[in-house]
């Protein structure tokens, strides 16, 4: 069995564990680079029927 496995942690939190670990211990200029990838952004659109959903306000 793994060592995270048997941390009881997930593949998913075991890799942004180990990726965390990985940019603290980048050079200051690396670091800042790494740290702008780091951010994600997700749009939910909900759909029905076929068809997405618009909220007009």
């Amino acid at each position: 069995m793994t060592a995270w496995r048997a941390a009881g942690l997930t593949y998913i939190q075991f890799s942004n564990i180990a990726a965390r670990v990985l940019r603290q211990a980048l050079k200051p200029n690396l670091r800042a680079d790494a740290l702008k990838r780091e951010d994600s952004h997700v749009k939910f659109t909900p759909w029905k029927d076929g068809k997405p959903i618009t909220e007009k306000a």
